[in-house]
């Protein structure tokens, strides 16, 4: 039972709220869609934080999603023993450079006196959050080899089955604690994002592509 809240109702709940509170906050305050960048108060460690959080986050997640989309291709490609030792090598150092990045953000938030004025309460709460996720993903990696295969196996076939409103728990019911732990906190991500200064990675400036060019004057003596 404890199973089916977890990984088959919550899930549910989680997309939920998503979708409806970030609809209303964009509708009511739709200028709150923002990073609230704190840049301009220090940018040295910022730098050596958010570059490798960003450019390793997101090649984690490609991964996630591309298992996830294309398990086919992805089973040929963890096939052969050379590119799994491959995948698993780089998905370990990219998970790493990950927990590095964001332990140097939230030293950054936590040290810098300017920063951490403009530091929310939900903006702690994500971090944590978030160190828990990689963390956790670090731990199976290195505990748990071979993640690029048995994922095709476990995870990606409950995930489908949760798109197709059919979810499959016994997937996921019997793999370790710390992955179970990892798919909850997945979502549980997903259920604070609307919440939090995240939503900005949903606030992507389309309408740029196609609005009027601005004229931009110089006053200058």
């Amino acid at each position: 039972m404890f199973d089916i809240i977890l990984f088959a109702v919550f899930p549910y709940v989680a997309i939920s709220l998503a979708v409806i509170v970030g609809i209303y906050r964009l509708k009511t305050d739709s200028f709150s869609f923002s990073a609230h960048s704190s840049q301009f108060f220090e940018s040295r460690r910022l730098f050596w934080g958010s570059v490798p959080w960003h450019f390793a986050i997101i090649l984690v997640l490609l991964a996630h999603l591309l298992a996830f989309l294309f398990p086919a291709a992805w089973g040929a490609l963890a096939g052969k023993p050379i590119r799994l030792y491959l995948l698993e090598i780089t998905g370990l150092a990219l998970g790493v450079m990950t927990v590095i990045g964001l332990a140097q953000l939230m030293l950054r938030r936590a040290g810098e006196p300017r920063v951490h004025v403009v530091t929310t309460k939900m903006d702690w709460v994500v971090l944590v959050l978030l160190l828990a996720q990689v963390v956790s993903g670090v731990v199976i990696a290195w505990t748990l080899r071979w993640g690029s295969v048995w994922y095709l196996h476990t995870a990606t076939p409950w995930l489908w089955s949760l798109l197709q409103f059919n979810p499959q728990v016994e997937y996921i019911a019997a793999l370790p604690n710390i992955v179970k732990f990892h798919a909850f906190n997945a979502f549980l991500l997903i259920a604070v994002f609307p919440f939090s200064r995240l939503v900005h990675a949903a606030a992507v400036p389309l309408g740029y592509l196609w609005r009027s060019p601005q004229l931009v004057l110089w006053n200058r003596r």
